[in-house]
Order: C-alpha cells, then sequence, then structure tokens
C-alpha cells in the first residue's frame, strides 16, 4: 500500500509540475508576443512617419516627439508598464492607471536601463530583469532620429511576470492542497480497505503458526465470497485433510505396534521357555515361531500394499477380459479351501482396469468367504456389467456380517466376533476398499434376501472404463447377483 500511495504521489506531483511548466511557459510567450507587437509597432511608426491632420505623413522631427506619439499610442495591458527615457533620463509615460506597471518608481530598473549600453546587442528583444521589487520581462528599444542627431532616447515596455505568473501559481497551490488532501483521504481509505482484505491473509497466518504436528484442530473463520474467503476454506479443507491424516497415521502406528508386539511377545516368551535339550520342544518352538513370523510378514506386505494405495502408479489400467478373468480367479480360489467354488454369471466383456489388483481383490474377498465357512460349503462368484459399471462379486454360507458391525468392516485391524481363526491382522477388506477407491469405484456388502438362507455378499462396483460389449452368460445353478 505504500508502495501504491507513492506512486500515486509521484504521478500526481509529475503532472502538477508539468502543468506548472507548461502555463508558465505560455505566460512567457504571451508576454513575448506583446512586448514583439509594441517593438513591431515602434519600428512602423517610426519608419512611416508622422501623422498630419490631412492624413498624410511627413518625418520625424525630433526624438522626443517620436517617443511621446509611441507611448500615447500603447495602452498598457494588465500588468504591464510602458515609458521612455531621453538621454538616460526618465522623459515620459502613460497616464495612471490601476491595471498599469510603474516602472520609473523602480529605481533598480531605472538603473539598469541607465547603464545599457548604446550598442546592446539585444536591444529590442525580450529579456528577464530580476530587481528587488520584482522580476520583469521587457524590451528597451534605442531610438535616434537623424533629423535630431543628438538626442538618444529609448521606448521601454515592461510587463511584471511574477504577477502574470501568479494566477498560474495560486492554481497551482489549489492543486498541490487538493491532491495533497485526496492523497490523505485516499491513504485512509486505503489503509482501511487493504487492512480489510488482508484480515484473512493475517488470519490466516496466524493460524498458521498455531498449527503443530500435535493439534492441528484449529480453523479459519470463512467470511464472504471473494478469492480470500476460498483459500480461506481451501486452507480449511487442506487442515481437515492434515489432521485425518495425522489421525490415521497415529491410528496406525498404534495398531502396528499392537499387532506387531503380540507374535513377538509370543515368540520371545516360548524362547525364554525353550528347553534346549528337548527335541520336541525345539521343534515345536520353531514352528511357532515360524507362524508368527508368517503373520508378521503377511501384516508387513498388506501395510506395504495399503501404503501405496495413494501413489498413481498403484493401478495401472490395461484391457482385460474380464470372462476369463472370472476364470482365472475360479482356479486360483480352488487353492484357498475346500470349498465349493462356483461361477453364477460372466461377463464375457473387455474393461480397462488392473487385472493384478482387481484379482488381488477378489481373492481377499474368497479368502474371508473361506475363513467364515465351513467345509464343503459352497462359495458363489461372478462378474457382470449393469448400467455401465462393471460388478465382481462373491456369495458364501458363512454366518454373515452382524447389521452392528457393518460400518466397521472395513475398518483397518477390525476383526469381526465371527473370526474362528484370530490369526488375520484385519487389513483383508481395507486392501480391497482401497483397490476399488483406486479404480475410481467402491466395495459394499449385500445381505441375502429373506428366505435364501445365511451368508453374506460382496461386491466390487467399479466403472466400467473402456467397456467393448460381449455375451454376457449366465447359470441356473442360482440366481444371478442383483
Amino acid at each position: 500500500m505504500t508502495a501504491v500511495v507513492a506512486l500515486t504521489a509521484a504521478a500526481m506531483t509529475i503532472s502538477g509540475v508539468t502543468g506548472l511548466a507548461l502555463q508558465l511557459r505560455a505566460t512567457d510567450a504571451r508576454i513575448d508576443d506583446s512586448l514583439t507587437r509594441a517593438v513591431s509597432a515602434l519600428r512602423t511608426a517610426q519608419v512611416e512617419g508622422e501623422a498630419q491632420p490631412d492624413g498624410s505623413r511627413v518625418p520625424w522631427s525630433s526624438v522626443e516627439r517620436l517617443l511621446l506619439k509611441a507611448v500615447e499610442a500603447r495602452v498598457p495591458g494588465e500588468h504591464e508598464g510602458v515609458l521612455s527615457t531621453l538621454d538616460g533620463t526618465f522623459f515620459v509615460r502613460p497616464a495612471d492607471e490601476t491595471r498599469a506597471v510603474r516602472l520609473d518608481t523602480d529605481e533598480e530598473l531605472m538603473a539598469w536601463l541607465r547603464a545599457l549600453p548604446a550598442d546592446d546587442a539585444l536591444a529590442g528583444f525580450p529579456r528577464t530583469v530580476r530587481t528587488s521589487v520584482t522580476e520583469y520581462r521587457l524590451v528597451a528599444v534605442p531610438v535616434r532620429l537623424a533629423a535630431d542627431p543628438d538626442v538618444a532616447g529609448m521606448f521601454v515596455v515592461a510587463s511584471d511576470r511574477t504577477a502574470q505568473n501568479a494566477g498560474v501559481w495560486r492554481i497551482f497551490l489549489t492543486y498541490s492542497a487538493v491532491g495533497a488532501a485526496a492523497l490523505v483521504v485516499t491513504s485512509l481509505v486505503a489503509w482501511f480497505v487493504v487492512g480489510r482484505m488482508l484480515r484473512p491473509v493475517r488470519v490466516l497466518r496466524d493460524t498458521v503458526r498455531r498449527v503443530t504436528e500435535s493439534d492441528l484442530s484449529e480453523r479459519i473463520e470463512v467470511t464472504g465470497n471473494d478469492d480470500l474467503a476460498d483459500l480461506a476454506a481451501s486452507v480449511n479443507s487442506m487442515l481437515e485433510r492434515l489432521e485425518r491424516a495425522f489421525g490415521s497415521q497415529r491410528e496406525l502406528l498404534d495398531d502396528v505396534g499392537h499387532e506387531l508386539r503380540t507374535p513377538l511377545t509370543i515368540v520371545r516368551g516360548h524362547l525364554e521357555l525353550l528347553d534346549p535339550g528337548d527335541e520336541t520342544d525345539v521343534r515345536a518352538t520353531q514352528s511357532l515361531a515360524l507362524d508368527e513370523l508368517d503373520r508378521m510378514q503377511r501384516l508387513v506386505d498388506d501395510l506395504v500394499t495399503l501404503a501405496t494405495v495413494d501413489r498413481p502408479d498403484f493401478v495401472r489400467r490395461a484391457p482385460v477380459d474380464v470372462g476369463r478373468l472370472t476364470d482365472d480367479v475360479l482356479e486360483k480360489a480352488r487353492g484357498l479351501g475346500e470349498r465349493r467354488f462356483v461361477v453364477v454369471s460372466r461377463a464375457d466383456v473387455v474393461v480397462d482396469l488392473d487385472a493384478q489388483r482387481v484379482t488381488q481383490a477378489w481373492l481377499q474377498l474368497l479368502a474371508n468367504a473361506v475363513r467364515f465357512s465351513a467345509p464343503g460349503a459352497l462359495v458363489r462368484l461372478g462378474s457382470e456389467v449393469a448400467n455401465g459399471r462393471l460388478l465382481v462379486w462373491v456369495r458364501d454360507e458363512g454366518p454373515g456380517v452382524p447389521r452392528e458391525e457393518e460400518d466397521r468392516i472395513f475398518e483397518r485391524f477390525h476383526r469381526g466376533q465371527a473370526d474362528r481363526v484370530q490369526h488375520g491382522a484385519g487389513l483383508g477388506l481395507p486392501i480391497v476398499a482401497a483397490i476399488a477407491a483406486a479404480h475410481g469405484g467402491r466395495v459394499f456388502l449385500e445381505h441375502p434376501p429373506p428366505g435364501a438362507g445365511p451368508g453374506v455378499g460382496f461386491v466390487l462396483d467399479l466403472p466400467a472404463v473402456g467397456l467393448v460389449d460381449g455375451e454376457a452368460e449366465s447359470f441356473d445353478l442360482v440366481e444371478p447377483h442383483r
């Protein structure tokens, strides 16, 4: 704001000084024009001679007569004076007029006129003379006649330059006063307006200073609907994301610490109680340690997967034959356990997706179905396209998911009450949800309709990007997924 006010003041000063200089120059030009015309009139009268009553003209008989007529013919303008001298002595001036300047009363000017040499090179040209009284712009014209050679006269016309420019200076001073007042008012208004405009920035600065890693609860009060209000809202959104991210990070660290502490405690306790001389005890402890290390390895792998979900290369789309992918997943699922895996529907279409990630998510849902169902139970799976969406699903005949746990099953490290094995880390379904979100989709569960028996279904709902239609195939073994 200071820079803007300074630039404004500089612009006003430059414009005012430039206007003053132009006006002073115009005044000088007007004065010089009047003086030049006075000299021209004198020269013309001197050449033409003295006018007679009959209209004829005769040569001037004396310098005194010529100067007298020249002074009588010159009507002084405002702030202008006229006089003549004979042999350096004041001779005549016009009658007193209120607007005329009495040149003969300025002793310094009269002394300067007397000191002019007879052969002055600037005779008859406008010049500036300063005295203690004022500043003059004048012409001093020597007058000599052949008929009167012994007398040296001088015709002087002078304008009070200071008085002529006084009006210009009054206008400039008025402009300066008004400009200074306007600048002060503008500065005060600008201070108020800029202060209001920058208040959100100061609030933003103070809020950011108060934000620490341990306290991200600070928020900026958003008022108005301008760009600064949008900035404050954006910063609030950023703080909310940071707060959630730090909260998730702390929660993740707490959960990881808890999950890793248990197997480490188990291994350490068995190693401390190990009898090196007992081969059976050594083998049992070795088996238990390896089993706990495998569980820790799975936990680390799952955490690495979740840590990379925000990377742009987490999902690498490519055209995939969904029908063939369904058959491949069926073959891989048979190694998960002794269950009857059945493909209920197969979408014979080509869709752009990451086959490896979708297979990972699909097999995770099938692994959950195996975990929560009895040996030999029926596990259905299928794929279909509906309303431009690719649906990949799994349905089991297990105990299902209690209504009170539906909102928590996709949280990290959450294990349901029906988990019989209790060796999972509770990261399977969060990984499925992350893969679905990375594809721009979602995962949700479906309860079977009333009277359809126990179990639950999980649906991976993905956008059918780059869909190339084929012939969908369904089977009559069970109802297709709806």
